[in-house]
């Protein structure tokens, strides 16, 4: 079987119950989450072998952090021990027209006080065909950056596919930093991942005649916006997620994928969403899965909206579907009729 390897950051996810807001919640959810291993997630839900590689405490809160992936079938063996803290976030659900919140406290944690010496990729690569991981990674401190760079150039030299998600945080850093930083990585980068915001928040490539908060995108846009992202980084691919809100419980959600020259747009689907942290990391788990097994391009972005789609109406970070849900969907039944 194919092996993947994804690389970032797990946190403790604490959330208000339903629709409170921070202010109002006496009690909070607790689960994990992390771009990088909700995609691992993804791909262990497809049957994918996956390892997911981060530096994550000794501690219980660590290991609970650990077994939260072991429990889908996501290789934990390469996790480094170590450290003091798991990088927490706060979500407060948005309703309606008040959107969905995200409060840090990831300062100081394990991977982010990781050092280059912790991580041996060339062991770490051994047999391994794909490897992803986002633009959060890097953004958590300068070393995590130059591990990022060290893991991409370890790949390239074994011949892995390697795939990055944008993920612009403005929270993280600053959208200068993150260019200068993102343009050095993007050079080892087979397929970019992008939604309507990050090539322009990262590399100041925007979209004409699109409007995102008023809910309006410009398929041509679009197109131009991944051929001048493979024109400067000779991507093999650029795929964007194309979402339209109307609110915070209704978007439209659709995606591109530009490949060979050509732009292939998927189906659109109207969804009401139950919680939509992750839904781009679903969204690059499926597009890992649909190429990482041959599928062509127009299937692949189907493939990829239609897992992502489904994940809007999944509480916490993972998408727990599986291949047989996705195809379903992606085939064109979205009735959402009671299956007997």
């Amino acid at each position: 079987m194919k092996k993947i390897v994804t690389f970032g950051e797990l946190m403790l996810r604490l959330a208000p119950e339903n629709y409170l807001r921070f202010v109002q919640s006496e009690k909070y959810e607790a689960t994990f989450g992390g771009a990088e291993a909700n995609v691992a997630v993804s791909l262990a839900n497809y049957g994918m072998d996956v390892a997911f590689v981060s530096k994550l405490p000794t501690h219980e809160i660590g290991q609970a952090a650990v077994n939260s992936l072991r429990k889908f079938g996501v290789d934990t063996t390469k996790i480094v021990r170590g450290g003091e803290r798991v990088g927490i976030y706060y979500c407060e659900k948005g309703a309606s027209q008040r959107p969905s919140k995200v409060v840090y406290d990831r300062a100081y944690s394990a991977i982010a006080m990781a050092k280059k010496a912790d991580f041996d990729w060339n062991t770490i690569f051994e047999g391994v065909e794909w490897f992803h991981f986002t633009g959060i990674t890097p953004a958590l401190s300068d070393e995590t950056a130059e591990i990022c760079l060290e893991a991409c150039k370890a790949a390239k030299a074994k011949n892995i596919t390697i795939s990055c998600d944008l993920n612009f945080r403005k929270k993280l850093w600053s959208k200068e930093k993150a260019g200068e930083v993102m343009a050095k990585l993007c050079e080892y980068i087979d397929y970019c991942i992008a939604n309507e915001e990050d090539a322009k928040d990262v590399f100041g490539i925007e979209a004409d005649n699109t409007d995102i908060y008023g809910g309006k995108l410009d398929r041509n846009g679009y197109i131009s916006v991944a051929k001048k992202l493979t024109d400067r980084f000779h991507f093999k691919g650029v795929a964007i997620t194309l979402r339209e809100s109307k609110s915070a419980n209704d978007n439209d959600w659709s995606g591109m994928l530009y490949t060979g020259g050509e732009a292939y747009f998927s189906k659109k689907y109207s969804m009401h969403i139950v919680d939509r942290v992750g839904g781009g990391d679903s969204f690059g788990g499926g597009l890992i899965y649909s190429l990482v097994n041959g599928y062509d391009a127009q299937s692949a972005i189907e493939f990829a909206v239609a897992a992502s789609c489904l994940k809007h109406s999944i509480e916490g970070d993972y998408n727990m579907v599986s291949v047989a849900e996705v195809k379903n969907l992606a085939g064109g039944d979205a009735s959402g009729r009671v299956q007997r």
